[in-house]
């Protein structure tokens, strides 16, 4: 029991994409939920610079939120200090993972030109917005047979119009991310 509270201490300020869609985001000051999560608004250095916001009851708009206004992620919510840090999105993002430009679906290649499968999700800290994993799939098959992979790169990636360029550090089964790294 010990050793599972442990690792997801050391893994708490990692987030998936998957699991903050549709989650609600929540003002501090007033408790009011504000509206919920979209997309992430990535950056063409693989940075998370945000998250788009839908807002509304009927006519839902949708708002960009930095990441830095973020008070923190919780399991149940994203919270933020005040409504005010929502800006109203005039134009859209460099790219998102499933909105404009997606990334969503797109081959991913390492920078020795091997097919790595093609982007489903990307682990990113919190804090900082970095980047450090995209969770790859060859299709559901293949998923089933072999598992889902996650490719680490500690540099950035180039994303083009056809594919993800990655320097890749180590190729990790899903299920060896979600246990944290080894000691």
């Amino acid at each position: 029991m010990t050793d599972t509270i442990n690792v997801h201490r050391r893994w708490d300020t990692l987030r998936t994409f998957s699991l903050l869609k549709g989650q609600p985001v929540y003002e501090t000051v007033s408790g009011t939920k504000i509206g919920e999560v979209t997309d992430l608004c990535i950056t063409k250095d693989g940075m998370v610079k945000g998250l788009l916001v839908k807002k509304g009851v009927f006519f839902k708009q949708t708002y960009f939120l930095d990441i830095h206004d973020v008070s923190s992620f919780g399991w149940d919510g994203v919270m933020i200090e005040d409504h005010d840090h929502l800006a109203k999105c005039k134009t859209t993002a460099e790219y998102t993972l499933t909105h404009q430009h997606s990334l969503n679906g797109k081959m991913i290649l390492s920078k020795s030109g091997e097919s790595l499968g093609l982007l489903e999700d990307v682990y990113f800290q919190e804090e900082l917005g970095t980047i450090v994993g995209y969770e790859t799939t060859d299709g559901f098959f293949s998923d089933l047979t072999e598992g889902k992979q996650v490719i680490q790169s500690r540099k950035p990636p180039a994303i083009g119009k056809d594919a993800i360029i990655v320097d890749v550090s180590e190729n990790l089964p899903y299920s060896d991310l979600q246990d944290g790294p080894e000691a």
